[in-house]
Parts: C-alpha cells; sequence; structure tokens
C-alpha cells in the first residue's frame, strides 16, 4: 500500500469512534448540538390549528344569531366548546413565541432593533382590524375608554370589561406578546447562562412557578373559582326571536359606558393579566434552549400530541383558572419541540406542507379579523333574520371563509411588505448563533464549551474536520 494512503487508513482510524470487536458500544450517545436559525415548517403549520380552535370558541361567543342562541342546544355546544378550547390555542402562540424568538435571534442585535422590528411585525395588521371596527361597530369616539387602551395594547392590565371587551377583543393577548418582546433582551443573557444539563430543571422551575401563580390566584383573588365549564356568550335578560345588528360587546349601550370593572378577578389574573402570562413564554425559550443543545431527541408527533389531548381534558375537572394553561403547557412546550426535532431529522409531516405553512403565515391576520368579520356579518348580513342550529353553523363557515379571505388580503397586502421592508432596513445586522457541543456527553468538552449560545461547530462537523485535517497533515507531510 502507497505510504500516504497507509497514513490516510491510520488517520481516518485513530479518528473512528466505533469500539473494537468485543467491546460493548457505550449505552448513552453524546447529545448533538442542533444550529439554530433555520426553517421550521411544521411550527408555522401548526399556527393554524391553534387560530382555528380560538376561531371555533369565538363563534360560541361572539357570532348571537337568534333564537338559537340561549336555547338548549346552544348551552350543550358551549359546555362542550368551553372557555379553555381558546385557551389553550394562546398558550401554544405564548409558548411557540419563545420557542421562535429564541431560536431565530440574532448574535449581534440590538434589544431597539429587536423591538422595532416585532413591533413592525404586530402593529400594522392591529390597526388594520380596528380601524375596519370603526366603520363597522358604533364605537363613541370621545370614549377613549372604550377604544384607545386597545389600540395602544394596555387594555389587560387593569380589570376593566369596558376596555378589555368592548372593541376588538382577540387583540388582548397582543398586550402579552408586547410584555414579551419588552423583557426578551433581558432574559436572553439569563438563559445563555444556564448549562445544558440544568435547563430541563429551569422548565420545572418555572412550571412550578406558573403553578404558584395560579394557587395563589385560587386561594386569595376574588370571583368564581369552581370547576364548572360556565363560559358563553353574554345574552339579553329577554332573549330576542331574530338576530340584533350588534352583539352584546358592540352594542351602543355597552361602549357607551366608561367603567364596568370585572367582577370575576380571578379569570382576569389567570387568563388576562400579562405578567401572569409570561413564564408560559419563558418556557418556550427554554425549550428551545433545549432543542438546540441537542438534549430533546423525540422525533414521534403521537405521544406529545396523546399528552396535550390528555391535559385539555383534565381541564374539565380543575378550577376555572387552572383551565387557562396550568395543565396544557408543558404538553404544548413538547408538541412544538417534537415538531421542530421532526423538520430538522427531515420527518415533515402534513403540517409542513405548502398549504399548512401558508395557512399558519396567514393566521395571524386571521386571529385579528375574525370578531370585525363576525361585527360585520351580524351588521349587514344576519341583522332582523332567524337561525336554528342549522343557520348557526352556515353562518359560522361563512364567516370562517370570509375571514381567510380578509386574513389572506392584509397579510399579502400589509404584513408581507411591511415585514420585507423593515427586513431590508435592518440588514444582516446579526446572525443566528451556532452552538457548542457541551460536557454533559461522554467527550467532555472546555468549561467555556459549556454556555448554550456560543457561536461553534455542531459535533458531527467537528468529528469530520478532525478526520480532514489529519488527510492533510499526511498529504502535506508526503509532499515535503
Amino acid at each position: 500500500m502507497h505510504r500516504s494512503c497507509r497514513r490516510a487508513a491510520a488517520a481516518d482510524r485513530a479518528t473512528d469512534v466505533t469500539p473494537p470487536a468485543g467491546v460493548a458500544a457505550p449505552t448513552t450517545r453524546p447529545a448533538t448540538p442542533v444550529r439554530p436559525g433555520g426553517p421550521l415548517p411544521s411550527l408555522t403549520g401548526m399556527r393554524w390549528w391553534a387560530a382555528l380552535i380560538v376561531f371555533v370558541l369565538h363563534a360560541v361567543v361572539f357570532l348571537p344569531v337568534y333564537p338559537f342562541y340561549g336555547s338548549e342546544q346552544y348551552w350543550t355546544i358551549a359546555e362542550w366548546v368551553p372557555m379553555q378550547t381558546g385557551a389553550t390555542g394562546v398558550a401554544f402562540f405564548f409558548v411557540l413565541s419563545g420557542f421562535i424568538l429564541y431560536w431565530t435571534r440574532r448574535s449581534g442585535d440590538s434589544p431597539r432593533s429587536f423591538i422595532r422590528r416585532r413591533i413592525a411585525k404586530i402593529y400594522p395588521t392591529h390597526l388594520v382590524a380596528a380601524a375596519l371596527l370603526f366603520l363597522i361597530v358604533p364605537i363613541p369616539v370621545g370614549n377613549l375608554t372604550t377604544w384607545l387602551p386597545t389600540v395602544a395594547l394596555i387594555q389587560t392590565w387593569w380589570p376593566n370589561w369596558t376596555s378589555l371587551g368592548g372593541f376588538n377583543i382577540p387583540a388582548w393577548s397582543l398586550v402579552s406578546e408586547m410584555l414579551f418582546y419588552l423583557l426578551f433582551p433581558v432574559i436572553v443573557p439569563l438563559i445563555d447562562k444556564i448549562r445544558d444539563r440544568f435547563v430541563p430543571h429551569a422548565i420545572a422551575a418555572v412550571f412550578a412557578v406558573i403553578v404558584v401563580i395560579h394557587t395563589a390566584i385560587y386561594l386569595w383573588a376574588d370571583g368564581y373559582t369552581g370547576t364548572e365549564n360556565f363560559y358563553g356568550a353574554r345574552l339579553p335578560a329577554v332573549l330576542p326571536e331574530v338576530t340584533a345588528e350588534y352583539g352584546y360587546n358592540a352594542s351602543p349601550e355597552f361602549l357607551s359606558q366608561s367603567f364596568v370593572g370585572y367582577p370575576e378577578q380571578a379569570y382576569w389574573f389567570s387568563y388576562y393579566f400579562p405578567a401572569a402570562r409570561l413564564p408560559e413564554f419563558v418556557i418556550g425559550v427554554l425549550v428551545a434552549r433545549l432543542v438546540i443543545s441537542g438534549k430533546w431527541r423525540i422525533t414521534s408527533i403521537w405521544w406529545p400530541t396523546a399528552a396535550l389531548a390528555a391535559a385539555f381534558g383534565a381541564t374539565w375537572l380543575v378550577p376555572v383558572n387552572y383551565k387557562t394553561s396550568v395543565l396544557v403547557v408543558l404538553p404544548t412546550a413538547a408538541v412544538i419541540a417534537t415538531a421542530a426535532m421532526r423538520d430538522l431529522s427531515g420527518r415533515r409531516g402534513v403540517n409542513a406542507t405548502r398549504p399548512m405553512v401558508w395557512l399558519g403565515e396567514v393566521s395571524y391576520a386571521f386571529y385579528l379579523l375574525q370578531y370585525v368579520v363576525m361585527a360585520a356579518a351580524l351588521k349587514y348580513v344576519l341583522a332582523g333574520h332567524g337561525f336554528g342550529l342549522a343557520g348557526w353553523l352556515a353562518v359560522s363557515a361563512g364567516c370562517l371563509l370570509a375571514t381567510l379571505v380578509a386574513a389572506a388580503a392584509v397579510y399579502h397586502g400589509v404584513d408581507k411588505p411591511i415585514t420585507r421592508l423593515t427586513r431590508r432596513a435592518s440588514g444582516a445586522r446579526g446572525s443566528p448563533p451556532s452552538v457548542r457541543p457541551t460536557s454533559d456527553g461522554p467527550h467532555p468538552a472546555p468549561p467555556s464549551q459549556d454556555r448554550g449560545g456560543e457561536a461553534v461547530q455542531q459535533s458531527e462537523a467537528i468529528q469530520k474536520s478532525e478526520k480532514v485535517q489529519a488527510i492533510e497533515a499526511v498529504q502535506k507531510e508526503e509532499v515535503s
């Protein structure tokens, strides 16, 4: 054998990690870090399902067609499509928000640039929805309490149903998102300091904080704390025979009020109050860190989905403030992490298909415009007509299609162009950080490498590089 070939073979053997014959392979293998920042189409597609289940709840609550509303059939449906239906979708959005922001963060980004991009992402569609509502609903411009807090995205910081429920109601979740964006530049350095092997412990600790928050609400906040699914539409004392022009929250009588308070403060604290929802976002950030570190290896979506379904079913058994997120947040995080791993490993399913990705892309506009479309349908199409169950189902399907069309128009005509302009303005000032293998596996790394978020190569790439360097050294020696 030629001398260079023999040396190359020796170099290959030197970097071969296969155990000799008769020696058992290790029972554990090192976690392979993942380079963040790449596309995760399954997570985009899954956004649609979350937005859709929110729509289903809103059709039960904000599409009051009579005489169906208030009937025995209506209350049966309301019992089986309770508040936690939409709450599960919102919890998914909050966890996903933390995951995606950490996954796509730029290493050289400044807090100001980050927050400016996030505002440019959420505000244009929000303002379009608000402007459309001004044209449809009799908003008293002089009664600032009704609409200004919603436009400014501060309406959930105090318990006043006039501000919270008097304008575009789905926009309440954007107040929490704004808090997440403001605190993300502060949270990230703290997350980066956690050693990889302690990330699961950090997730457990944050979940414990969620349990403590909701337990304190259960013990000390005023309001209903039972287990019954009481959620449903707010109905007038005397039920009409035909559909009215405006729903309860869009009626001139409701909108003329300045302050009605929010008697169910236990529900307000647990569901609407932004600070109470912050830990869900942090769990999303930590789960992204868990995936990046290579310590989440599950690619079968079935058991996380089954766990989420079981947790959702268990919400029928717990007090009302625990229904909003406590039971579903960890299974939701597991579904998100697993879907990400499926994308990274090439095992993409239906959520990663082009139609589902498109639906996920328009889901934000779909979420914000659904109440607008329902209000328009009531005023311009349904008012003065009577509907039973079949009519309500048909009306709901029509609103679903109309909202999807409107969302597509806003996404392609407003959201997407503004996002492109923002990206061009910011340029490539930073890039997603790569990751370094940690000392958690059987091949220890120096202590300085046991930090998440430092720019390094993946472990597999390092092994290949060692082979290449060894062969190049042999060849160089042969030439000399």
